[in-house]
């Protein structure tokens, strides 16, 4: 067992289909919050200690003694499909890379999950198929995913294990890559394991997926108390910004007998039925985030602007929170970051302590974006190397390129901000801090980002509120111009079955059975019609 050969290799994005800008390999290239892309030995030595899955499969992999071959890790940040061009380029690199490792006992790839071309709606269920293919059915597929994946059948399929993160915001993204190494194991001295595959009926929106919060709190525990089973179960929540016929949440379960796993399986599922009506999929308006600034607080209150977050395709150049809090009189606010190069610039031509005319934000082709034009004085400028200090990414570097941090002039709002040269989520005080700006002196935090933010400022905050203000990430799934999808929107109390989607059952190639569930619904009027379908998998 010491000496098996893994061929280990990642290709990670998160597609928004109704994203601005695609993913070139230009994009999977360039680095942001992650390494750029890594070839060869780079794969181990560029994100060794960072909380990456491939970097905890290969530091658990190297305590049971398996030889690693490493062969390509590439990830971009999420925006709109990834090219043809940048697809197959990097399908070709890591096929290529499998065919000359040589003899081989098994495959660990690090992937994404809800990953879109402008040719194909299941991106990993490509890739895995093509691996599968080059790799032949006797050698172990395994893979990691995000919370965040869209899992197909395809998926599930031709991979003998998927591994999928437990936390949102992602703080177990190392561990999820680090518990594929005992299930090779398993594999590898010729366990079988069975799978069953059973898909949620309704979409959850990714603000209301906070793992720290119920019902996912508790659904998340689900998983732990089966492992002392003997039994594996994943489960993913799905990215409602992919318009694909798998989108929405689903379990994966392994185990040594098919009816256990099925079982497993039916009961998971079950529990997301009885907690639908727990899930919170409110946010503020525009107007109640003003109004919400202006109540005192021992510590400040924290502004996500949800639907204008880099790391789920959003542009990070949308204005209207800002826009608000200007025309409300906020004071001693702080936000980021902003999405504008040509401000970036402009600001580092002038200099530090200048007064300088800028039109922030709307840099972006998003229909009705409008750019702030004021006077701002420079705060500070920096290159855009920012080292992360949070529990989800700390000791890893992002590159912002010309950053500046900047001050409201001339009006009667107190506003600093941060204009970023490359498009990044704010998830860490370092993205205020880099430059100096202590996030702990202001009343009011704006971040552009939807959860992951929590892991770093819930410690600082005294209230956290989502907000609704326009972006290229739509949280409100109602208004989602959805093509391809087939679940319905979340039932959570405030309205009839009847007042919400329900879309009809689900188109696949592979075996299917539906079944239909029943809710308690507490005296609403259901109709047969009126209930969505879930689907379970037979291999």
């Amino acid at each position: 067992m010491t000496n098996k050969r893994i061929v280990i290799a990642g290709f990670q994005h998160e597609t928004n289909c109704f994203g601005v800008t695609k993913a070139g390999l230009h994009e999977f290239e360039m680095a942001d919050s992650w390494p750029g892309m890594l070839h060869d030995g780079r794969v181990i030595s560029g994100t060794e200690g960072m909380n990456l899955p491939i970097a905890g499969f290969a530091a658990a992999a190297k305590v049971v003694g398996f030889e690693v071959f490493p062969v390509l890790w590439c990830s971009a940040e999420p925006s709109a499909h990834v090219t043809d061009h940048a697809f197959e380029t990097i399908c070709a690199m890591m096929l290529s890379g499998i065919r000359d490792a040589g003899h081989i006992d098994g495959v660990y790839l690090d992937l994404h999950g809800a990953m879109v071309t402008e040719s194909l709606a299941d991106g990993e269920g490509e890739i895995l198929r093509r691996v599968r293919e080059a790799v032949g059915p006797e050698v172990p597929v395994i893979a990691s995913l995000d919370l965040h994946a869209n899992v197909s059948a395809e998926m599930v399929e031709q991979a003998d294990y998927l591994s999928i993160f437990r936390t949102y915001p992602h703080l177990d993204m190392a561990e999820t890559g680090a518990r594929c190494v005992p299930v090779l194991q398993r594999l590898l001295a010729g366990e079988t394991l069975y799978k069953a595959f059973q898909t949620v009926p309704y979409l959850v929106p990714l603000h209301a997926q906070h793992t720290g919060s119920a019902p996912f709190n508790e659904i998340y525990q689900m998983p732990a108390s089966f492992e002392q089973q003997e039994i594996l179960a994943e489960i993913a929540l799905g990215f409602t910004a992919a318009d694909f016929p798998d989108t929405g949440p689903s379990c994966v379960v392994y185990a040594s007998k098919a009816e256990k796993a099925a079982a497993v399986a039916e009961e998971i599922v079950n529990v997301f039925m009885s907690r639908e009506v727990d899930l919170d999929c409110s946010m503020l308006s525009l107007e109640e985030a003003v109004l919400t600034c202006r109540q005192r607080r021992e510590k400040p209150v924290v502004l996500a602007d949800v639907q204008d977050n880099a790391g789920a395709g959003g542009t990070s150049d949308t204005t209207g929170l800002l826009a608000a809090l200007i025309e409300g009189g906020t004071k001693n606010a702080l936000m980021g970051l902003f999405h504008d190069p040509e401000s970036a610039k402009q600001a580092h031509e002038a200099g530090e302590g200048a007064l300088v005319k800028l039109a922030i934000g709307a840099k972006s082709d998003l229909a009705g974006n409008v750019p702030v034009k004021a006077e701002f004085e420079v705060l500070a400028l920096g290159d855009g190397t920012c080292r992360y200090i949070g529990e989800m990414y700390g000791g890893s570097v992002a590159t912002l390129g010309k950053t500046a941090a900047l001050r409201l002039v001339g009006h009667e709002a107190e506003i600093d901000l941060i204009v970023t040269s490359i498009r990044n989520q704010c998830l860490d005080r370092a993205h205020f801090t880099h430059i100096g700006l202590n996030p702990t002196r202001y009343s009011v935090i704006c971040v552009k980002s939807t959860t992951h933010f929590r892991a770093d400022f819930e410690p600082i905050a005294g209230d956290i509120f989502p907000v609704s203000s326009p972006g290229a990430f739509l949280c409100d799934l109602e208004k989602v111009p959805y093509n391809c999808i087939t679940r319905r929107l979340p039932y959570t109390g405030g309205a009839s079955f009847s007042q919400h989607k329900d879309i009809g059952p689900l188109n696949s190639e592979h075996p299917i059975q539906y079944l239909r569930d029943t809710y308690d619904t507490s005296g609403d009027d259901i109709t047969a019609d009126s209930v969505a379908l879930r689907v379970s998998y037979k291999f």
